[in-house]
């Protein structure tokens, strides 16, 4: 997402609050069931490394796509499949950015996309979850378990669609997916955080 995106967000979100906040529940008994669609314009998928042992490092994806089909009374019957771009990614830095899609981290030209798909939701209260899936990633699959919080539901104010939000946070080990370069001067453990904004089809 460019910061050009990220100000007029930001604008909107402060120039109606009101709005933004009334259009949402965190009450899972009033979020229709249904195949819900990645909003790829308000879902983001980021990273963090220890860099050095001196500062977090952050990097971000977008132009995520995929599907959830959600059971909010339900959730263990949940399922849910995303598709990342690796190419996508931002990071402030040109040198890093080109250094992270090389074949010595990522190979964005080897392994285009990384994927995740569900295989167990397990419901942690009213508005959480465990959900493992097996993610893809640089040509490796292992399962990774995600923790997962509802942000909310509700119709968006802006067009009118039945959308729902989640927050998932989640670690790996880049090692274990064959993304070995600076281990552990970088860290090997990657934090893991998405943002995810999701629109009904069948509306």
């Amino acid at each position: 997402m460019s910061v050009l995106a990220l100000g007029l967000a930001a604008g909107l979100a402060f120039a109606a609050p009101a709005v933004a906040q009334g259009a949402a529940t965190r009450d899972p008994a009033q979020i229709p069931a249904g195949t819900y669609a990645v909003d790829p314009g308000h879902t983001q998928a980021l990273f963090t490394v220890n860099h050095f042992g001196f500062s977090p490092y952050t990097g971000i994806f977008s132009d995520v796509s995929g599907t959830l089909e959600l059971q909010p009374t339900k959730p263990a019957e949940s399922r849910l499949k995303v598709t990342i771009p690796v190419k996508s990614l931002y990071t402030p830095s040109q040198h890093m950015l080109d250094s992270l899609k090389s074949d010595k981290f990522l190979d964005v030209a080897q392994f285009p996309e990384m994927t995740f798909t569900s295989t167990k939701v397990t419901p942690e209260g009213k508005d959480k979850a465990k959900v493992t899936g097996d993610l893809t990633l640089h040509g490796v699959t292992k399962p990774v378990t995600l923790e997962v919080t509802l942000v909310g539901g509700g119709a968006n104010p802006m067009n009118k669609k039945q959308t729902v939000g989640f927050e998932a946070k989640g670690t790996l080990k880049r090692s274990d997916f064959g993304v070995k370069a600076f281990v552990p001067a970088v860290s090997d453990e990657v934090q893991l955080t998405l943002h995810g904004a999701f629109e009904r089809k069948d509306q």
